[in-house]
């Protein structure tokens, strides 16, 4: 699957976006090492901590189904505004992805394709967690 593909799944899931305070749809595509697809969208909440990220959905969904794995990401909202995965969202990403991991953003001139390494450098991993247990 490409980059358009993958977008076009990102774009069909901001449908079932629930964001009725922010009114900022997002959806999101991730592709599996398979090949499978899982989408998510943002669902929001009155007190915005609680709301979930479109890329945090497609993981958690794609994790529930035994999926650990990732090729590539997409991310698109209604305003095609080359929206990327936060902070948050990237270093979850980063769990199971690594730093060669597409990231493809859709704006109105077409698709952004970056890296996780590129958007999320010297990420947290459990590498950092061992180092950070050995100097105790």
């Amino acid at each position: 699957m490409d980059a358009d593909d993958l977008i076009d799944e990102a774009r069909a899931a901001i449908e079932t976006a629930y964001a009725p305070y922010s009114e900022y749809q997002v959806g999101a595509a991730l592709l599996t090492a398979d090949g499978t697809v899982y989408t998510g969208c943002n669902i929001e909440n009155a007190n915005y901590s609680n709301s979930l990220h479109a890329e945090e959905v497609a993981v958690g969904t794609a994790v529930r189904e035994g999926h650990q794995t990732f090729e590539a990401l997409a991310v698109s909202s209604a305003a095609r505004d080359g929206v990327a995965p936060c902070g948050m969202c990237r270093q979850t990403l980063s769990e199971f992805c690594g730093e060669a991991f597409r990231i493809h953003c859709d704006t109105e001139d077409g698709v952004q394709t970056e890296t996780l390494g590129t958007m999320l450098p010297d990420t947290i991993s459990t590498q950092t967690l061992d180092d950070a247990e050995d100097s105790l």
